[in-house]
């Protein structure tokens, strides 16, 4: 369905099925991103952390991140060493955009990137909330 439907009429239903999930879901109440992926950290986001953490780049790098087999940095360990046990984000005011954008549900990579979209439909509910609802929309 993600493939071969209406892309426009797909693209304009986002905003209104993200808002809609986000009002009854709450992040803060699951976490499983957190938990169980890692976002990308792009140069500005190491710079950025390194600098809230009063860390330099190369010991941030060093302590939290590595390289993954697509050659992009991510955290070495899960949950991520920024989740708290209440599951707030120590970093998040300076979280990396991979964090920021997550779970891509009013943005087209929910559409142009199906195996993660699918991906993230099977741990978190906002995305399987609007794919559910897209489904209904465009059926």
């Amino acid at each position: 369905m993600l493939e071969k439907g209406n892309k426009n009429k797909m693209l304009k239903l986002l905003p209104e099925l993200h808002e809609a999930a986000f009002s009854t879901i709450d992040c803060l109440e699951c976490g499983n991103c957190c938990k169980n992926y890692s976002p990308r950290f792009k140069q500005p986001d190491i710079r950025r952390i390194a600098k809230t953490l009063r860390m330099k780049e190369g010991d941030f790098t060093q302590q939290y991140l590595r390289l993954d087999e697509e050659n992009d940095y991510v955290v070495k360990q899960s949950p991520c060493p920024f989740l708290g046990a209440d599951n707030y984000c120590s970093i998040y005011e300076d979280r990396p955009s991979d964090c920021r954008r997550y779970p891509y549900t009013d943005e087209d990579v929910l559409l142009k990137r199906v195996p993660l979209t699918l991906k993230n439909a099977t741990s978190c509910p906002a995305v399987f909330t609007v794919l559910t609802a897209l489904m209904k929309e465009v059926q």
